[in-house]
């Protein structure tokens, strides 16, 4: 028997975290889970041991050593096909990869204002056109993705897709922000919000003990 290991960063702060481990969740993959608090006198050490790049999420299959949320993600698809966490069409799934690709590297202005922070709240609040421009973008996509695939399913392809866990920690921000969305987009994070899977995360975000005093704060204007 195969044993997986997932190691991720705390549930409040780790958003690349939370992608692979969405993923594996929702498609029933079993994996064992060690979490590294982040920002801790130990913590590069702690991942510097078993990441090669001394980054979290990492997967340990049997030995094997897979870094990158995305990499991840891509080789729980290859090894388990029965989980279907790409779309079934291959027009479909090159739609899927360039979403997932375009969430991977992109959106850096959002990602610097909006930290990601589960358990706390930062309302109202004002950012630069570049954020809003990142917004925008984000909503776009959940609005044209939702009216292409609305008879089959209430995600981005219909189905959840690897797409809809990386799309995932954007939810949990916009939460927690506030963010002002379309009727569409509004629906969509609903969907990702009541996955089981989600509620297990945020449950355990609020309940951990410990805290990153450099997430510990709103980064945009109140």
């Amino acid at each position: 028997m195969t044993t997986l290991t997932l190691t991720i960063g705390n549930k409040n702060y780790s958003s690349w975290s939370l992608r692979p481990w969405l993923a594996m969740k929702v498609a029933k993959v079993p994996f064992q889970e060690v979490v590294i608090p982040l920002g801790q006198p130990d913590t590069k050490k702690r991942i510097a041991d078993i990441s090669p790049n001394g980054k979290v999420p990492v997967l340990n299959h049997d030995g094997l050593i897979i870094h990158d949320s995305l990499a991840i993600c891509e080789y729980i698809a290859e090894t388990f096909p029965h989980t279907e966490l790409w779309p079934d069409e291959r027009v479909d799934r090159a739609v899927a990869r360039s979403l997932c690709a375009e969430m991977h590297s992109g959106f850096p202005a959002l990602r610097t204002a909006l930290v990601m922070n589960v358990r706390r709240r930062f309302h109202p609040f004002y950012v630069r056109a570049e954020v809003l421009a990142d917004i925008d973008r984000i909503l776009r996509i959940w609005t044209q993705q939702r009216e292409a695939y609305a008879m089959k399913g209430p995600f981005l392809f219909g189905p959840f897709s690897i797409t809809d866990a990386f799309f995932a920690p954007v939810v949990t921000r916009f939460e927690t922000y506030g963010v002002s969305v379309n009727h569409a987009s509004r629906a969509y994070m609903d969907e990702i919000l009541n996955l089981p899977a989600i509620r297990e995360w945020i449950k355990a975000a609020e309940e951990e003990p410990f805290d990153n005093a450099s997430f510990e704060y709103s980064s945009v204007s109140t």
